[in-house]
């Protein structure tokens, strides 16, 4: 299990380019299971999750080309269902969660799709209710077998356009549901759709694939069936999760740091949402630039009563983010409640901080009331264990900042969301050492 060994109390300096969006990414590159035509798709990060979905559409047959270091050619032309029913594919796809993506395009291509209960983040219930309920209205059988925790779902003679009205505002879910009405036979309704720039993107890119989808934006997604989808080109957005990541880093260690390329016009609050704490920072084109500060202070709300920031589907503050913006208001001066309504174990890891000194009440699983240190008592380094993508990245912006030496276990966990995020972080100026 590999480590990392950070020195803290250093400032940062100069420019970072964020990577491509890895939500984006597990669906897009699942779309090209869509069509037998090539799809060429660029800014894919190098990430562990990414790289493992490639892998599976590889062992499906789909074949693969690396163009450059962030650029791929896929084309489905001969994708093989047996491997579907083999042990390797329930291995592979268990250890994965954004394996659930493919079903969706296999079940509108092939009439079937098979997946295995898929694994990922330990951050709460995370269910895939959303998903087989939007297949079984657009006509497609569901079966579960419990023993194996296999899930399938066939279409034998195709499937039917409907009206639906989901359960939550799910963005795997929106994005599988949509992928397989893109050639269903009629037309599909989607309400309460996910609208997250995310599916925004892949909804585009099956409109140029061929598809008829309209209500790009919005929660009601209307998709006219067609009966064959085309090759396309598509560039994935910047990782709005790492630009906010960079932001309370900048922040927390005092540094002064610009984020090039943002594609700011796609983040919706979450530059106001880091405002909020008093972080200062300057657009510029789509860079952001956070200068040096001493201190940051938190918001009031109007009528003075104690700031609280909640998660919300988009265009709310996206959850991703929750673990980061709570850990640079440790350092702020003031309080404010995070409220963190959609999972209930991602909270958990602030016992981490409380032992590097922060001062958190942790309210109960979902809510966590954070009185900030002002930068007067800084945090102290620690070991501690990443339990999952997002909690991890908040354990190395504490320990980026604290005073002394820290060691993270378990940064596999950081590495299925960051590419290279210590040589990326190291080039600027942080002192990150990978103990394999």
């Amino acid at each position: 299990m590999a480590t990392f060994k950070v020195t803290g109390g250093r400032k940062l300096r100069g420019e970072i380019v964020p990577q491509g969006a890895k939500n984006e990414a597990l669906q897009i590159i699942s779309a090209v299971l869509l069509t037998d035509q090539e799809v060429i798709i660029s800014n894919i990060p190098f990430i562990r999750d990414v790289m493992k979905i490639i892998d599976l559409l590889i062992d499906l047959g789909v074949k693969v080309t690396k163009l450059t270091e962030d650029t791929y050619s896929f084309k489905a032309d001969n994708v093989n269902l047996d491997f579907l029913d083999s042990p390797e594919f329930k291995i592979k796809g268990a250890g994965l969660r954004g394996s659930i993506m493919i079903i969706g395009p296999l079940l509108a291509r092939f009439g079937k799709g098979y997946i295995p209960s898929p694994g990922g983040d330990k951050i709460g219930r995370r269910r895939l209710d959303t998903h087989f309920i939007g297949f079984m209205k657009l006509g497609a059988k569901f079966e579960y077998i419990a023993s194996e925790q296999f899930y399938k779902v066939s279409a034998e003679n195709g499937l039917k356009g409907c009206y639906m009205l989901l359960d939550e505002a799910s963005v795997t879910g929106t994005a599988n549901i949509l992928m397989a009405a893109s050639l269903a036979n009629g037309t599909t309704t989607i309400y309460n759709a996910a609208c997250e720039p995310y599916l925004q993107q892949l909804a585009k890119m099956l409109n140029r694939m061929g598809a008829k989808i309209t209500g790009i934006g919005s929660n009601m997604l209307i998709i006219e069936g067609v009966e064959k989808l085309s090759g396309t080109r598509h560039e994935m957005l910047p990782d709005m999760i790492e630009i906010g990541s960079f932001i309370g880093l900048a922040a927390m260690t005092g540094s002064d740091i610009t984020i090039k390329n943002c594609k700011i016009s796609e983040l919706g609050v979450i530059p106001d949402t880091f405002k909020r704490l008093g972080i200062k920072m300057n657009f510029i084109g789509d860079d952001i630039h956070i200068p040096e500060q001493d201190n940051y202070e938190i918001e009031s709300f109007i009528d003075g009563s104690i700031l609280t920031i909640a998660d919300a589907p988009w265009p709310g503050f996206t959850p991703d983010l929750i673990s980061i913006i709570l850990v640079t208001a440790t350092q702020a001066r003031g309080n404010v409640l995070m409220h963190q309504k959609m999972f209930e174990s991602r909270l958990f890891f602030v016992d981490n901080l409380i032992d590097m000194g922060a001062k958190i009440i942790l309210c109960d699983p979902h809510r966590a009331n954070i009185m900030g240190l002002d930068k007067k008592v800084p945090l102290k380094g620690i070991t501690m264990s990443s339990p999952d993508i997002r909690a991890g990245v908040s354990m190395l912006i504490a320990a980026l900042s604290a005073k002394g030496t820290s060691t993270i276990k378990n940064i596999e966990q950081i590495d299925r969301g960051y590419q290279y995020i210590d040589k990326r972080l190291n080039q600027i100026g942080a002192e990150i050492v990978r103990i394999d």
